[in-house]
């Protein structure tokens, strides 16, 4: 049977798979499996002999898991993971929404401005969209209802803003990104500071045109807030900045590797907690038992991944690929506007970790077929996850929000509110397109 029949059935047998729910890591490893043992159980030209194909199989099933597992940069993951979580439990993610809420608190809309900022905050320490956007909304969204923000603007702020966990660094997908794309996580990280800062500012920007065109959207500007009030809500966000600096400057210093960033940062957050005496040992196993549940389900996913790279690479469906795409003189334009719609739409109904997983055997190739950077493929990829994140029908912030707001808002509000904020996506997402500078002066120094 000839690989790429069988590299093109198994693509197409994995999107079934997930369209159905199947879970990520076992539609992956699946496919992977049943489709490395016919490659060698049915050669082109003979008949079908199982006994060839189990132990090319097996050693799919067991030797590459085993070694990338083990691999020393993936345990990057877990020890950023539990960072996150330490800094949740500690507080001081809420720190920097009250910091927030207090300095904008005289411009329009400066609530939900908070909102986004804390989000950005809570991102350059968790990696995480989703648990950013879980974080945020139980903290941001029922103080935005009581002071008479509209449902939507509340609601959208927040799904967005919880965004910028996959973009500003340090960041889960940029660490898959790098493992599987064999770049440099560091390079990845730095890269990502100029387009993650971007949409931030998009984000505020949307906020307050919004918030100026509708004024029945948010209660007028406050006048009352002290000024001493600000600056001590200021002061209590000391502990965020030193973590951020640590762990980003000590990698752009070239002090240590990301790997080690992420034990120094945890480490660093654990020891702030204790000293400030805002972590116990309760919260400590709380934020422990969260780390090894979410590490191994990206864990999970990634095995599946590793699997499923291997088979692709096996069946010579990506040359085939970049061949036609030489063979046929397709512009470079064109190429990228495919592959932007296929992360746009598959972003509709996937999770990013598996998107990503899916197809970097596809598209990578092609990227360095055209002698472009991947690191900057990279913070294009991670851009259009984060747009997928809250676009329809399936927006996983979206419906993160829902499941916190409950019966207090309809899912289509929250849609609704997002929608406006779509369109600073597009602006930001053709900014880093076409000035690849945004991604790569940055890292041109380290």
């Amino acid at each position: 049977m000839d690989p790429l029949l069988v590299g093109a059935l198994a693509l197409a047998s994995t999107l079934v798979l997930l369209a159905v729910r199947v879970p990520i890591a076992a539609a992956l490893g699946i496919t992977a499996s049943i489709g490395t043992f016919l490659i060698f159980a049915w050669r082109p030209g003979t008949e079908f002999v199982a006994d060839y194909a189990w132990r090319p199989t097996l050693s799919l099933l067991a030797n590459g898991p085993y070694s990338f597992i083990t691999g020393f940069t993936l345990s990057t993951v877990p020890l950023f993971i539990l960072m996150g979580h330490l800094a949740y439990e500690a507080g001081f993610t809420t720190d920097i929404y009250r910091a927030a809420r207090l300095w904008l608190a005289k411009l329009p809309g400066g609530v939900a401005m908070a909102s986004v900022v804390g989000c950005g905050g809570f991102s350059a320490i968790t990696g995480s969209s989703v648990a950013c956007a879980a974080a945020m909304g139980r903290i941001a969204i029922p103080e935005m209802l009581s002071f008479g923000y509209a449902k939507s603007l509340a609601a959208g702020s927040v799904a967005i803003g919880g965004t910028l966990g996959s973009l500003i660094p340090p960041s889960v997908l940029f660490i898959l990104f790098g493992v599987f794309s064999e770049q440099s996580i560091s390079k990845l990280f730095i890269a990502a500071i100029v387009p993650g800062l971007l949409s931030l500012a998009a984000y505020l920007l949307v906020i307050l045109i919004w918030v100026n065109r509708q004024p029945s959207a948010a209660p007028p500007p406050s006048e009352s807030i002290d000024a001493a009030e600000r600056w001590r809500s200021l002061s209590r966000c000391w502990s965020i900045v030193v973590i951020f600096i640590v762990v980003i400057g000590g990698i752009y210093a070239g002090l240590f590797t990301p790997t080690e960033a992420a034990g120094v940062g945890a480490y660093a957050t654990l020891a702030l907690g204790l000293l400030l005496g805002r972590l116990n040992i309760g919260k400590i196993v709380a934020a422990l038992k969260e780390s090894v549940f979410q590490s191994s389900m990206i864990f999970a996913i990634a095995v599946g991944g590793k699997m499923y790279v291997s088979f692709i690479a096996l069946t010579g469906l990506s040359a085939a690929i970049t061949d036609w795409i030489a063979t046929a003189d397709v512009s470079m334009i064109m190429v990228f506007g495919a592959m932007v719609l296929m992360y746009i739409v598959l972003g509709m109904f996937l999770d990013s970790i598996g998107i990503i997983l899916l197809t970097l055997p596809l598209t990578i190739p092609i990227v360095e077929s055209y002698g472009l950077s991947l690191i900057w493929f990279g913070v294009v990829v991670i851009k259009l996850l984060e747009i997928g994140l809250v676009t329809p029908p399936i927006g996983l912030n979206v419906f993160v929000i829902k499941s916190i707001v409950g019966e207090r808002m309809k899912l289509e509000t929250i849609f609704a509110g997002v929608g406006w904020f779509l369109l600073a996506e597009v602006f930001v997402l053709g900014a880093i397109l076409f000035f690849p500078a945004l991604s790569l002066w940055l890292p041109s120094f380290i």
